[in-house]
Formats: C-alpha cells, sequence, structure tokens
C-alpha cells in the first residue's frame, strides 16, 4: 500500500477512535456547564428578616457563631455602611425588586390578606433577568400582597396576580410574614395541600370559625403574646388575624429550614445548566421564632440566638450545594437582611432576657422602625470568586442599587421609568475601593432619613405609631424638631447639631425633596 494511502488510512482510525471515546466518554454532574461556562453569572439574594448589623460572627458577635455566613464574608466583600432601603420589611422587599423607593406608592407593612404591592405591568429586577435569559425563583416569606385588590382573597383556588405576574417562574411562598394568618404555603398559584372538602378562609377584622384564640385560650399558648398577635392559635402559637378550615394546608414552624431549603436546592439542580436568579427569603430571625429542634440551645440567647444558627446552617446547605455541582464560582451572591434587628417584637420568647452582652445592632442606635442608624444599616456580603476580590467596603451603598448595578452587569439598558432609584454602582459592588453611593433616602413607617455621606438628616415629624409608644424596647428615633449627626465622629447618633448647623438642614432637606420630585432616571 502506498505510504500515502497508509498514512491517511492512519488518521482516518485515529479520529474514529476520538470520536468513539468521546461517545463513550460519561460526563461528571454538570460537566458541561464546567467547560464552557456560561458569560451571565448565576445569582442568589439571601434576604434574612430582622437579622441586626452585629447578629453576625462575621461582624464581631461573639455570643453566636455563624461559619457558613463568616465564609462568604472571607472570600468575599463584607460591608460596613450598607443599607436596606427601609426600616421595616415590605418597603424594603418592593425597593429590593423595584428598584424605587416605596415611600412613592406609600408602601407599608402589609396585612395577610393585602392586595400586592407591586403592580403586574410595572418593571421588576425579576423581569430584567427572565429577558436577559434567566429562569428565576423566589423560595420563602413574600409580604408583598397577593390579589388585584378587587374581593377578598380567594384561598382556595389559583391566586392571581401574585411573583408569577411580575416576573418569577416559580415561586414557593410563607404568603405574609409568619406572625399572620393564612400559616399555609402557597407554591406558585396554590395552597399547598389544601382540602377541598375543607376550605380555607382568612378575616382581619373579625373572628371567623370556632379555632381558638390566644386572647380566649392563653392556656393553649407556647408562648404568650401581645394584642396584635393574640389571634388564631396554628402550631400552639397565636397569629394576627383568624383563620377558618384549611386544617391539612396548615405549616409547622420547626420545618421552615429544612422545606424552604430543599425548594431552594431543587430549583438550583433543575436549572444548573442555564443562568439563574434565586431569591431566598428567610423567614428567621422574625417573630414567632421557632427554631428546630436541631438548633435549640445551640447559644445561651434562647430562641432568638439559635434561630441565627439555623439561618447560618440555611445559608451553608445551599451555598454547599451550589459548590457541589460547580456553580459556586459563577454565582454571584449577596447575603443581606431587610431591616434592623428587634428583640421583643409581639411574643414573649425571652430574647429581651437573655441578649446578654450580644449587641444585635452593633454600635449603632435604634433597630427594626427606628430613623437612627441601626434601623437600616444592616450586614451586606457580597461573594463572587469570578470577580470580587476578599475585603471590607466602608462605601455608602443601598440595597435599591442592586437592581441598576445587575442591570449594568448584564448589559441591559433600562427605561427612562424603570428603577429610577436605583444607581449603579457596580464597581462598589465588586471592589472595596470604590466610593460607593454620595446620598441615601432612610425610610421607617413615621418619616424619611438622609444620608448624604456620612451626614444624617431626620426629618421632624409628629407622626408615632402608637405600639412603638407602648414598647419602650424600640427606639424610633422621631421627633417633632429635625435631627443632624456627624456619623463620622459620632457613630452612635447621640450629638444633635440641628441646632447649630441651620444651613446644613436646609441644604439637606432640599436634597432629600430633590428625590423624593425625582420622576424618571
Amino acid at each position: 500500500m502506498p505510504i500515502k494511502m497508509k498514512l491517511s488510512l492512519f488518521f482516518v482510525l485515529c479520529s474514529l477512535s476520538l470520536l468513539m471515546l468521546g461517545a463513550c466518554h460519561v460526563k461528571t454532574p454538570h460537566e458541561s456547564v464546567l467547560a464552557n461556562k456560561f458569560t451571565k453569572p448565576n445569582i442568589v439574594i439571601f434576604y434574612v428578616d430582622d437579622l441586626g448589623f452585629g447578629d453576625l460572627s462575621a461582624y464581631g458577635a461573639t455570643a453566636v457563631s455563624t461559619p457558613n455566613i463568616d465564609n462568604l464574608a472571607k472570600n468575599g466583600l463584607r460591608f460596613t455602611d450598607a443599607h436596606s432601603t427601609a426600616a421595616t420589611c415590605t418597603p424594603s422587599r418592593y425597593s429590593l425588586l423595584t428598584g424605587e423607593y416605596a415611600f412613592r406608592k406609600g408602601i407599608r407593612i402589609l396585612r395577610g390578606d393585602a392586595a400586592m404591592a407591586i403592580d403586574p405591568t410595572q418593571a421588576t429586577l425579576p423581569k430584567l433577568l427572565q429577558k436577559n435569559g434567566y429562569q428565576t425563583a423566589v423560595v420563602g416569606k413574600w409580604h408583598l400582597g397577593l390579589g388585584d385588590g378587587k374581593g377578598q382573597i380567594d384561598w382556595n383556588k389559583a391566586i392571581t396576580p401574585g411573583p408569577l405576574e411580575i416576573g418569577f417562574d416559580y415561586s414557593f411562598l410563607i404568603p405574609s410574614t409568619g406572625d399572620r394568618v393564612p400559616s399555609v404555603y402557597l407554591e406558585n398559584r396554590h395552597v399547598v395541600n389544601l382540602d377541598p372538602s375543607d376550605p380555607l378562609y382568612v378575616n382581619y377584622t373579625k373572628k371567623i370559625g370556632s379555632r381558638p384564640t390566644g386572647y380566649e385560650n392563653p392556656e393553649l399558648l407556647r408562648q404568650g403574646a401581645d394584642m396584635q398577635h393574640d389571634k388564631t392559635i396554628i402550631n400552639g402559637i397565636s397569629r394576627i388575624g383568624w383563620m377558618q378550615g384549611g386544617k391539612s394546608a396548615e405549616w409547622v414552624d420547626e420545618d421552615f429550614h429544612t422545606i424552604k431549603t430543599d425548594k431552594a436546592k431543587t430549583f438550583i439542580s433543575d436549572n444548573a445548566d442555564n443562568p439563574f436568579f434565586l431569591y431566598f427569603s428567610f423567614h428567621d430571625i422574625h417573630v414567632p421564632r421557632l427554631p428546630n429542634k436541631m438548633f435549640q440551645g445551640a447559644t445561651d440567647m434562647g430562641m432568638r440566638g439559635d434561630a441565627i444558627v439555623q439561618v447560618d446552617w440555611m445559608t451553608g446547605q445551599i451555598v454547599d450545594h451550589l459548590k457541589a455541582l460547580g456553580l459556586l464560582e459563577n454565582t454571584l451572591i449577596i447575603f443581606s437582611s431587610d431591616n434592623g434587628a428587634v428583640l421583643t417584637d409581639g411574643y414573649d420568647d425571652d430574647a429581651l432576657e437573655l441578649v446578654g452582652s450580644h449587641k444585635p445592632n452593633g454600635p449603632f442606635r435604634g433597630g427594626k422602625y427606628s430613623a437612627f442608624e441601626a434601623g437600616t444599616r444592616v450586614p451586606f456580603i457580597v461573594h463572587y470568586p469570578k470577580k470580587v476580590k476578599p475585603g471590607v467596603s466602608d462605601a455608602l451603598f443601598g440595597q435599591i442599587d442592586l437592581y441598576a448595578s445587575i442591570a449594568t452587569l448584564l448589559t441591559s439598558e433600562l427605561a427612562s421609568t424603570e428603577a429610577i432609584d436605583s444607581e449603579n454602582h457596580l464597581a462598589t459592588l465588586f471592589s472595596a475601593n470604590s466610593e460607593g453611593r454620595q446620598t441615601l433616602i432612610e425610610e421607617t413607617p413615621f418619616n424619611l432619613s438622609l444620608r448624604d455621606r456620612h451626614w444624617k438628616y431626620i426629618q421632624a415629624t409628629n407622626n408615632r405609631a402608637s405600639f412603638v409608644k407602648e414598647n419602650k424596647n424600640i427606639e424610633a428615633g422621631v421627633a417633632v424638631f429635625p435631627q443632624l449627626y456627624d456619623l463620622n465622629s459620632d457613630i452612635g447618633e447621640l450629638n444633635n447639631l440641628a441646632p447649630m448647623m441651620p444651613a446644613r438642614i436646609a441644604e439637606m432637606e432640599s436634597k432629600l425633596l430633590a428625590i423624593k420630585s425625582k420622576t424618571s432616571r
């Protein structure tokens, strides 16, 4: 056989052998993803409820250990001056998902049967991500309302609008909060495990059904409760509002940690070969605090401290799952909280008595509901090995800026009326050397405050909610006179400079009004 023909035959046989080897090769899980990473990162937002600046060992806590979250901070960027948009949950969640200050729509803490706070026609972060090829999911606490508000929610039928109408492909929800009825899970548009022969009804104005209540049957309670939280008893805990029927659909609070974590892990597994967005919204450490038995006694701070340990465990489970699937390197993880810490908030769980030397809000004054810094200054950690170098950032950053920053990351242009309060601070999100925001509004249920770099201005107001007046452990931080603090020299907001600096007050009030009057980007 001529040498050319022999060489040709040799190369043909080699090529066939390589093809056969490729055909026989069994790929390891998601090897195709590892070999050809999509340029768009997966995005996971861990959103804890009522976690204060000082509640993590990564932020100086010694009475509780949070190793999984600490690892995110150690290998990522830990912020010291990052803020939720508001000092309460519903407004913060609204702003996170819309890039718009909640005061523009009058958004406040919602009842458990409230209508959707986000209009289905509105631009949202999950919609933005869907347009960029992402699969999107929300798992956990919702508290942004459901239904169109044209009538009472019928919990026995498909409930719409909801998360699926504002950009989420999948949702598994605690519909409002753990302390409000209905105490059931909602998967996509339907209540989970609901028996049609035992329909579910909810009322927030009068008692319905024959279920025991906290005010009628206090002997049945596992935790005492105030007058707001003393209605229908579910799982030994009285809630806000009355619930009738739906017995088969009731949740068990102590099962939150596995049920929600497993739903998140399943979503990640199902979408491991595509870019995905997971908004994982914890119920912990909101009241009622009922961590699973495996976490009880993990701290000396009782249920609240043990619930923080449960948060850390859940975080670790999801991060480990990302790592096992080979996805962690290309996943942008944001870990934060919806507002500052509160110790006692409706239930007798000994959080105040057992806090010891622990400082839930670190060095800051106030907490949840408060106009002082601890109302909105929260833990904020960015973990993204592919882009973010470990470090500590002192830049002023707002959760409201995640929308525009992620749009920039994806090179996606925003409309002039979209996310009008969100600024692009992608550089700040990824680097400890970036300066961050100049100004940022902080919302409370009573008034607005303005951060202008190290200056903090709190508007004067006569508006104080009765529950804050009655709860001496909640420092609202509001007054009938304006307040001005220099946070460079007065981190505890103890020295009001307003009487001495009227020009500075006028300047900051003017800036705040200019932001309020804004209607487009």
